[in-house]
């Protein structure tokens, strides 16, 4: 039953946003000047798991008809009858009502904006309906994760970890598109849009690389901000820069608009290990100074 839920929200896709939490939240830590508190960092983990398992959740509970219809999406939970739909609803609102309860908990900056974050990440599901940019809001609903720890730490924002959030966002909208063109043609003829369905694949290559191009300027950018909260980035920050660039550009170089058949190495197995190193080597660089 467990397993169901675990696979019906893809709770392995954590991965993609919980290393920039968790930078947001050592940072924040860094900058302040405290110890690690394990309850607040506990609480930021248990956000990130309620706020995604609930976007993920209603958006399989919004696209059941849909994903029906769909060849590639028709053995998910919903339409395969593994999960009811009035379970996923009810597994779905259990979850925003965790994430506000835990947010709570955290401090009341975090408290208030908690139903922006829900009307952010569940907006998402109704996106395609109506407009292309269904990416870009998506990739801001993930963009919220460094952002949030960060504020969860120390009830303010920084530059840096505005940064950091806009490398998230457009890395998130990048490879989003890239996803979608192996269901470009399912969207055109269900009037379902995406910008590879209403622009073309070509195009969206274009626009998904160009994105990716900001999330590096972005994360050179954040580097360098850091500064300004009394942090400097040392080699290993830029060692994982580096390394993040190079798996972007690798995974440009796998998928084309003619062959998609690597699309899941792309985006799954590179965007993922992109993440995880990405996210170990600068907290590693934030407390390991002194030996680099």
């Amino acid at each position: 039953m467990i397993n169901n839920y675990l696979s019906l929200v893809k709770f392995s896709h954590t991965i993609f946003a919980l290393p920039f939490a968790l930078i947001g939240y050592f940072i924040g830590i860094v900058h302040l000047g405290d110890g690690v508190d394990w309850r607040l960092f506990l609480l930021v983990l248990l956000c990130m798991i309620f706020a995604r398992s609930a976007a993920m959740g209603f958006n399989r509970y919004l696209d059941r008809d849909i994903d029906q219809l769909n060849d590639r999406t028709a053995v998910r939970e919903i339409p395969a009858g593994v999960i009811s739909p009035q379970n996923a609803l009810a597994f779905v609102i259990g979850c925003c009502i965790a994430f506000v309860i835990t947010t709570y908990y955290i401090n009341s900056l975090c408290f208030y904006l908690s139903p922006i974050a829900l009307l952010v990440i569940l907006g998402y599901s109704y996106t395609k309906r109506f407009t292309s940019l269904c990416h870009i809001v998506l990739g801001l609903g993930l963009a919220l994760a460094p952002i949030g720890a960060y504020m969860a730490v120390t009830s303010q924002i920084h530059p840096a970890i505005l940064a950091y959030g806009v490398a998230v966002f457009t890395w998130v909208a990048g490879f989003d598109i890239l996803y979608a063109m192996q269901d470009d043609t399912f969207d055109r003829d269900h009037n379902l849009n995406s910008i590879p369905a209403n622009l073309g694949r070509d195009k969206a290559m274009v626009i998904s690389i160009s994105l990716h191009v900001v999330t590096g300027i972005a994360l050179i950018v954040a580097g360098y901000l850091l500064h300004s909260a009394g942090i400097k980035a040392h080699l290993i920050h830029w060692v994982a820069v580096a390394i993040f660039l190079v798996l972007l550009v690798y995974q440009h170089r796998i998928v084309t608009t003619t062959d998609l058949s690597r699309i899941n190495k792309a985006f799954f197995t590179t965007n993922g290990v992109a993440s995880v190193v990405f996210g170990v080597l600068v907290i590693l660089d934030l407390y390991l100074p002194s030996m680099f």
